[in-house]
Order: structure tokens, then sequence, then C-alpha cells
């Protein structure tokens, strides 16, 4: 894949109404810090803002109407009961911005629109044995009218790009995943991020799959938002992302975190690989060695149909990989907090993570302040939510590295 600058189509979707954001491009910096403090802490007024930033009362003024005016704050009912004028709290439009977030897997694609909030407004599905660009891109356009059928001409003109979510190199995993070898070899030659952008006429952003998820924690996460956190995100092989001081950490290749090979030790004590140890391909293949069909588990989240003792097993060996994997990451950072999620029912996310944190406090943790061990709080949609989250990043957060690389 490319690097550089995004790719803008020439060939936009005029039917559909889509030629990227009209608002005022790229918002400046202290308009940014604004809307990234409004979306954390909710409905703020001017004063609070000024307060806050220790910006000029007249200078916020003027953010706030050029952000109102664009559509992108609404004013809530004035708070009165203080001395002096009644303040206003200003909120976020969730009609303010759209954006579109493709989330490629080994097992199926996700093509989702979001509002401002965050809130899903629709999304389309398609699940298949494994990943073909073709086959992708396909999905894309025929998905697309309908996904933002909801949509009128005006809401339609405030999309602000696409977000993709993948895997990096494809074409490493083709034993792992059984896929032909000319197909995934395909991934190593396909300019994916300008097909879509043919497509879509949007500007397109590529970043790794589980680090959108940890994104998409970092942006759309409900509850308390550690500023340092290791995170891991159970897909058909298990990935991760990294949070320092309140910034999602892309790295060099934009490849930081991708625990899946980290060394640690098996339940005999052999050094193995923690994508052996907690992938849901791992599971998956232990429910086929037993005659059981493993297919539902990457078809639908919700309900997993596996018998207690391969399901115990299963979730004592990723406990016991993540607990050396956060020992590992802790021995070289100080971080805060380390947050499970995943592509599976919430029950038994919850499970993980309370068998984790028995594993890893089963450990050797002199010298080390141990994290806390959370959940995640998005579950399924974490990626697809990820990859949205990269152009709202782009163009309205205050953080730069939170933006999609060309990889």
């Amino acid at each position: 894949m490319p690097s550089g600058a995004d790719i803008v189509s020439e060939r936009p979707s005029d039917d559909l109404g889509l030629r990227g954001s009209n608002q005022s491009g790229m918002r400046d910096h202290n308009e940014r810090l604004v809307l990234s403090l409004v979306r954390q802490q909710g409905g703020l007024a001017k004063s609070d803002i000024a307060r806050i930033t220790g910006l000029s009362a007249q200078t916020v003024s003027v953010i706030m109407r050029a952000l109102e005016q664009d559509g992108l704050l609404l004013r809530g009912e004035p708070v009165r009961g203080r001395i002096g004028q009644p303040s206003v709290p200003m909120f976020l439009n969730p009609e303010g911005a759209f954006f579109l977030g493709l989330k490629i897997g080994r097992r199926s694609v996700d093509l989702t629109l979001v509002d401002f909030m965050g809130r899903v407004r629709a999304t389309k599905r398609q699940i298949y044995r494994y990943p073909a660009p073709h086959v992708v891109v396909s999905f894309v356009a025929s998905s697309l009218p309908e996904v933002i059928a909801g949509l009128n001409t005006a809401e339609r003109a405030r999309i602000s790009g696409m977000g993709v979510a993948m895997p990096f190199q494809l074409w490493s995993w083709v034993q792992l995943i059984g896929a032909p070898k000319a197909d995934m070899e395909a991934w190593r030659h396909v300019d994916i991020q300008a097909e879509l952008a043919a497509v879509t006429g949007l500007p397109v952003y590529v970043q790794n799959d589980a680090t959108s998820a940890c994104g998409a924690e970092l942006v759309f996460g409900t509850g308390e938002r550690p500023k340092d956190f290791l995170y891991f995100y159970f897909g058909y092989f298990v990935g991760g992302g990294l949070v320092l001081n309140g910034q999602l950490f892309l790295g060099r290749s934009g490849n930081a975190a991708g625990v899946g090979p980290m060394p640690v030790p098996g339940r005999d004590g052999k050094m193995d690989r923690l994508i052996s140890a907690a992938s849901m391909s791992t599971l998956a293949a232990a429910m086929e060695a037993a005659g059981e069909p493993s297919d539902h588990l990457f078809e639908q989240h919700e309900h997993w149909h596996v018998s207690a003792q391969i399901l115990s097993d299963w979730m004592d060996q990723a406990a016991h990989g993540l607990a050396w994997a956060t020992l590992g990451a802790a021995s070289l950072l100080e971080i805060e907090a380390v947050m499970i999620d995943g592509w599976m029912p919430t029950e038994i996310r919850a499970e993980i993570t309370r068998r984790t944190h028995a594993a890893l406090h089963a450990l050797d943790l002199d010298g080390i302040d141990p994290p806390v061990i959370r959940e995640g709080s998005l579950g399924a949609q974490a990626r697809a939510l990820g990859a949205a989250a990269i152009p709202l990043s782009q163009r309205y957060l205050i953080d730069q590295n939170a933006a999609g690389r060309q990889g």
C-alpha cells in the first residue's frame, strides 16, 4: 500500500452526493482543541473553555461561533443561578459530520456509517472464507448506496472520509487462514487505498485493524480512559494497540503494539507466541478437532456454542498468554491499565478479563507496578468504529498521531 498524502478519487460518486465534507476544510489547532474538549467533557460553556485552554474569552467566542455556523456545535439550554449572564453550554452536533468505517477482516468485511458522536447509523456485512481485494472493493461499491440511504443531500455532503481498518501484510498469513496463495499475494500489489477512493470519491485512510480498535476505545469508549494503556483485541488472530500520554502510538510503520508475535510461555512451559495462545482461530481449531462446528464464531458474536471444557481450556490458555504479555509490557512501560476486548459475547470477555487478572497476579511481580486489567467498552464494533475514527481524528481532533497511516 502507498505512503504519503491521502488519496482522493478523480471520479467522485456524483450520483451518491459524495464529494467530501463541504465544511471549512481542515480545522485549525484551536478549533480542534475546542472540539476535543467538548467531546471529552460533554457540554462546555465559553467561560469553561477559556479557563481550561488559557485562550482569551474573545478568541474562544470567535471559535465557538465558527464551529456553530459550520454545524459542528449546538447550543444547550442556558444555565442560570450564577452571578452575571447565564452560561450557555455547547455540545457536539451528532449530524455535524459523518464518517465511513471499513473493517477488512480475515473472515468478514463490514462497512459502517458513524455520526459525529460515534453512533452507528447504518452497517452492512459480508462473510467470506478469506479476504480478496476485488471482493472487498465490490462489496463497498454495492453496499455504499444502502449504507448512506438514510442521509439527505446536505448530510451526505458532510461525510468527511473513509477509514479502513485491516490487518497489515495479509499475504503473510496464507497458511494460517487456509487461503489460496494467489488471492492473498494480490494484497501485496494492490493499492487498496486508491481503489476505495475511486469507488467512494472520498479521502481514504488505512490503519492496522487492532490499532484502530484501540483508537476507537480512545475516541468513543465509555467510562474512564487511562492516559497510558495496552489494548488487546480478540479477532481471528489476537492484535493490540498502545496509548501513551493519551495518544494512540502508531510507531514507525503504523504497526506498534502488534502483540501477536510476542513470545509467551505455553502451559507446557515451552515458549510460544501470543497469537497461538490467545486467538479465536485457536479456539476454532480446538472445536473442529473435537467435532464441533466453529464457523458461527466468525459469523456472529452474540452467542457462542462451545462445549464448556473446550471453552474453559481456551480461556485459561488465553489468560495465561495475556498475563505474560502484560508482564513484559509493564516491565518496559509504565502502563496504568490493560484493556481486553474482542469479537465475542460480553460474558466471555468478562471471564477472560477476570482470569487474566488472576493469572497476572500469580506471576512474580517484584519490581513491577501491575496495571489494572479492564474490559474494553466497544466489543464487536470496535474495529469498524476505529476505522471511522480515523477521518474524524484527521479533521477534527487535536491528536494528529491518531490519523491513519498509508501502509
